[in-house]
């Protein structure tokens, strides 16, 4: 078999068009943890008129000259009646409150000291201190938030201010995940002899695929039988818009998934076999919109292929930027390379005094299966299949995993 080159793969994945994009209309604070499909413009200016930013005193500035001002009024946040500022008075203002017509500066009130009805001017200020100008949070027509964003806090925040009750959102894609080999048990069965395991791929793939913006279709466990594994994978692809398979796509007698895939009627595949570690016989095809992407069986193997080849999927199907960034970080400790493939090996991760660190602390060398290496602040060294081993203090890329 002829294996691709990683970075081949990569943009076969990249020029991938999508033909019709999923989106929905949510109420604003149901819209958390989607990615918008709209761009947000301002349709006014934040603030609309000069608004005080502290507690204090509309004065005119050029009255602080004066030393003492006389208390013409006093304007809470939220008064609609301005009463105008007059030379040599002082009208109290709060926090948020309109600046008085007449007035262009705010003295704190820890500036002054109250004498009666009269303010002394202890500290002065400079001109426009503490007034927001129309505008200052943002502009009429100004862009605010760009379509392909992930709405948090700070958006929904700032769609409140806007007075949007709903948004337009691209629908959380539909993930199937199905695990295959007949010596795979559900959570709670019992084992019966030694050569059974968990069906362990299945929960760490949901979980991986929630993390990333999608939601995930549990289809159980399928034995190694080409019939029972092809009218899954239809079925899956009957319900989601990426099916992801675990297992059967190496080379053994009963590595089915690979031969189904690969005759999926109305199916493209878009490759097979990737030289990669681990992970090398990763296969993606594609019917329509729906992608069906057929991961190995050892656990870390899926987990790795899944953050490399789904996790880009998820994004694309809402037009969004892969979440998964590469960062450059500097090794703490010497890295062995062990294949003439492009390697992703599990490392902590770590940000020191402003610049990224690696080291293998914890990490077992071993077999695709070890899941612990998982575990902690982890990342992916990524070293091509060019490269060599690494020194101490040579500089690597990352996959910052989230």
């Amino acid at each position: 078999m002829a294996f691709m080159h990683f970075d081949e793969s990569m943009k076969i994945l990249d020029e991938q068009k999508i033909g019709h994009y999923k989106t929905r209309r949510l109420p604003l604070l149901e819209a958390r943890g989607y990615i918008l499909a709209e761009e947000i413009i301002a349709d006014r200016n934040s603030p609309e008129a000069p608004t005080s930013a502290m507690d204090g005193y509309a004065i005119r500035f050029v009255d602080q000259k004066r030393g003492r001002l006389r208390i013409s009024g006093i304007n809470p946040a939220g008064n609609a009646q301005q009463e105008e500022l007059r030379p040599g008075e002082a009208i109290k203002t709060f926090t948020g409150s309109l600046m008085p017509p007449g007035s262009d500066t705010l003295i704190p009130i820890e500036n002054v000291r109250v004498r009666g009805d009269e303010i002394v001017i202890e500290e002065p200020v400079s001109q426009g201190f503490s007034v927001r100008p129309v505008g200052e949070n943002y502009a009429r027509g100004e862009r605010l938030i760009s379509s392909g964003t992930a709405l948090e806090y700070p958006q929904i925040g700032v769609l409140a201010g806007l007075n949007r009750t709903h948004v337009t959102v691209y629908s959380k894609p539909r993930v199937a995940i199905l695990a295959t080999g007949s010596e795979l048990l559900e959570l709670g069965e019992p084992q019966v002899h030694g050569g059974q395991i968990r069906s362990s791929n299945s929960y760490t793939l949901e979980a991986l695929v929630e993390r990333y913006g999608a939601e995930a279709i549990q289809m159980g466990c399928v034995g190694d039988n080409r019939q029972s594994i092809a009218a899954a994978v239809d079925n899956a692809l009957r319900q989601a818009d990426i099916v992801v398979s675990t297992g059967g796509v190496s080379v053994g007698d009963f590595d089915f998934v690979k031969d189904v895939v690969a005759n999926l009627e109305g199916a493209e595949l878009l490759f097979k076999g990737v030289r990669i570690k681990p992970g090398q016989h990763i296969m993606v095809a594609r019917r329509g919109d729906r992608f069906i992407v057929a991961l190995p069986g050892f656990a870390y193997s899926s987990t790795v292929t899944a953050l490399l080849y789904v996790v880009p999927l998820i994004a694309k199907l809402q037009q969004r930027k892969n979440p998964i960034e590469r960062v450059r970080a500097v090794l703490e400790e010497p890295f062995v390379k062990r294949a003439k493939k492009a390697e992703f090996t599990a490392c902590n991760l770590r940000l020191v005094d402003g610049s990224y660190r690696v080291d293998f602390e914890g990490k077992k060398v071993g077999t695709s299966a070890i899941l612990t290496n998982m575990l902690g602040p982890v990342g992916l060294l990524y070293t091509s299949e060019d490269e060599a081993s690494k020194d101490a203090g040579e500089e690597v890329e990352v996959l910052r995993i989230l």
